[in-house]
């Protein structure tokens, strides 16, 4: 095989090669020869090993070595790494582990990839019905494409995959929480939220039998860190990034093309159109902040709306509509109850903040309905008149 050629465009990519390790003496010699082949730049970060990986790569005198004494997880390795190679001009690095489980073999896989898709990350996707793959693995890494999908809304047919090649300059800004095997997880689901390209690419793993396999990953432990660190994100999508992407969506272009298509030239009885745009409004408003959006969707597949119309008139809670929104719920719920009125359920009466936001909920309920039933006409007034229907 030419190897020479994979280094030139390596180089050329300005692309290092970066394999963190934590007592792996048995395979990273095999490991860190085995990448040589393919590339001149590579970075090894010893995560504390206490075995005899340390001894090992210190007979080294081509690599780039980084070691520290405590062990503090794959994520910081990984983290080190990357900003290490940052801090040394490359744009590109491709990680792989050191447990012997990946093949250098496919580096080039990544190299054709990135190089139609610039600036994407890349991960490895394993065949996860091949021989000798643990169950726990598997299970695990479906339970991670399936919150992936949640967070992001998009599709991977492998998440935790190790072998990977990320675009240094892009994810160099990206604010990361984990530091242990969730790293991985964490930092593609904020990457597709920046707007990185992610998507796989197809590798070949090998796992040894059960009782020659070395694995650092404690399942009770880092199970539950992932599942931690998945449950902030799937918060933090419903509450920010997909209210923002859908916000970012409604710019002047877009608007008048959905206006255009969904609207004015829709074949839809005019009824239809202006029942979607009435449930919107009302769903935007009543107050489940952070789901508004997500009800509007579902219940107007349930109810047989335009799905598209209700969600873009769900937005109605923007920034600039808030203050509004607020301030004629509390009014409208003022004018129901005073605030003199005590609220009382099975003896137990409500004073003070209680009142204050029963009042916001009533008044933001009767809000939407008003507001609802209000465009509702409106809009099917103006649609006879635009379409003649």
């Amino acid at each position: 095989m030419e190897y020479t050629v994979y280094k030139d465009r390596l180089k050329q990519l300005k692309c290092a090669v970066i394999i963190p390790t934590y007592n792996n003496e048995k395979t990273i010699k095999k490991v860190v020869d085995s990448v040589r082949d393919y590339c001149d730049d590579v970075i090894v970060v010893n995560d504390g090993s206490t075995d005899h990986t340390s001894a090992i790569l210190g007979e080294y005198s081509g690599i780039q070595y980084i070691s520290y004494k405590e062990n503090k997880g794959k994520g910081y390795a990984l983290l080190t790494g990357l900003r290490y190679a940052t801090e040394k001009g490359f744009d590109y690095a491709i990680t792989l582990d050191s447990d012997g489980q990946h093949f250098a073999d496919d580096i080039p896989t990544f190299i054709d990839r990135i190089e139609k898709k610039p600036g994407s990350i890349l991960i490895g996707a394993r065949n996860l019905k091949a021989d000798n793959m643990p169950g726990k693995n598997t299970f695990a890494n479906k339970f991670s494409n399936f919150w992936y999908k949640i967070e992001t809304g998009n599709t991977l047919q492998d998440t935790q995959s190790g072998f990977r090649l990320y675009p240094l300059k892009l994810i160099k800004g990206i604010h990361l929480l984990t530091r242990k095997y969730e790293f991985e997880v964490e930092i593609i689901v904020r990457a597709a939220w920046k707007g990185i390209n992610v998507e796989n690419v197809p590798i070949n793993v090998y796992y040894p039998p059960k009782e020659e396999r070395v694995s650092h990953f404690r399942p009770l432990r880092d199970f539950t860190r992932i599942s931690i660190l998945n449950t902030f994100l799937v918060i933090y999508a419903l509450l920010f990034y997909y209210p923002w992407k859908c916000l970012k969506f409604l710019t002047k272009e877009n608007i008048k093309k959905v206006i255009k298509e969904q609207i004015i030239n829709n074949k839809e009885s005019n009824m239809r159109l202006s029942m979607s745009i009435g449930w919107g409004i009302f769903c935007g408003i009543i107050p489940i902040w952070g789901y508004q959006m997500i009800f509007a969707a579902i219940s107007a597949h349930i109810f047989k709306l335009n799905k598209v119309i209700a969600l873009m008139f769900s937005n109605i809670s923007i920034p600039p509509m808030i203050p509004f929104i607020l301030y004629g719920s509390m009014k409208i719920g003022y004018v129901i109850y005073p605030s003199d009125t005590k609220i009382s359920f099975d003896n137990i009466t409500f004073e003070s903040a209680y009142t204050s936001l029963f009042q916001y909920i009533v008044g933001s309920i009767l809000l939407a309905i008003v507001s609802g039933l209000a465009l509702f006409i409106l809009s099917y007034l103006v649609l006879a008149i635009i379409r003649k229907k």
